[in-house]
């Protein structure tokens, strides 16, 4: 099995990048997450924390909290990257905030030190292009929340080196997740089926066929979904789910275009869990 590199940084300590940093974190590496202010980074290292918590309240952490956060550190500085074997960009869904913020990470780096992106849906080909070192980039799609997904898809542009591939390969296996490795297309996998049926969803709920909650019934008692499409919606958050269809829309044509009610509820800040309302209510 291929081993995680030893120090991994992190860009973005959100809910997802909170969730990488501390995937590699309970495998044994070293993490460092940059953000873009003390208030963030502070904000960053409360959820890697709590989320060490857990693992600790499950018996998944090898050695106590206090050990695993000792190899944990947070920053807002990109030089703080300068040590690292790979770093994850966990950045919004924005192709220009992605580039300028990869081509930040990627002047720290050493020149056998590996970059990633989180994207769940930019052409990492496309971001590839922008890169001094395209052969040495990949996208690594971890999925939400990452500490309970046993996902990663391995998105492998047309220039990343087959070696850097089957490597990102091994480092999913070593955190203990299953890799699904797709050539770099709008959506890839994962995206493109989970937000067509989502968006299908949407239109009947829009139309009155049946409820959200039957909706989702339908597909996690009759299709064994987990979750119905409309509550994963909810948990991603609406607004990211509006960002990946429109750019599904502009590569892949009408099918992928967002219906009336996921642009109304966005424009009323109705962005699932993390508002309190989506197409469920959060707030209890």
């Amino acid at each position: 099995m291929t081993a995680i590199p030893q120090h991994v940084g992190v860009l973005g300590g959100g809910r997802m990048g909170a969730g990488i940093a501390h995937a590699f974190l309970i495998k044994g590496a070293t993490v460092v997450v940059v953000e873009r202010d003390g208030d963030a980074a502070a904000g960053a290292r409360t959820r890697v924390a709590d989320a060490v918590a857990k693992s600790a309240s499950r018996g998944a952490l090898d050695g106590t909290p206090e050990e695993v956060l000792a190899r944990f550190s947070t920053s807002t500085d990109y030089s703080a990257f300068a040590g690292c074997g790979l770093v994850v960009e966990a950045v919004p869904e924005d192709f220009e905030l992605k580039v300028s913020a990869l081509k930040a990470v990627e002047a720290q780096l050493a020149p056998d030190a590996f970059l990633a992106s989180n994207t769940s849906s930019l052409s990492v080909t496309d971001l590839a292009a922008q890169l001094q070192r395209p052969a040495s980039f990949v996208g690594l799609h971890f999925f939400n929340p990452v500490p309970a997904s046993t996902l990663i898809e391995v998105v492998v542009a047309k220039e990343t080196s087959p070696e850097l591939a089957a490597q990102a390969k091994g480092w999913t296996e070593a955190l203990g997740k299953t890799a699904v490795v797709v050539n770099d297309a709008p959506g890839f996998a994962s995206s493109r089926l989970g937000v067509a049926i989502a968006l299908e969803a949407m239109r009947m709920v829009e139309e009155g066929v049946a409820s959200a909650e039957d909706i989702d019934a339908a597909m996690v008692l009759g299709y064994k979904h987990p979750t119905g499409p409309l509550k994963t919606t909810d948990i991603v958050g609406l607004d990211v789910r509006l960002g990946i269809a429109e750019y599904l829309h502009s590569t892949l044509g009408e099918r992928f275009a967002p219906p009336q009610i996921l642009r109304d509820k966005v424009a009323r800040g109705e962005l699932g869990r993390k508002t309190g309302k989506g197409f469920f209510d959060w707030a209890d």
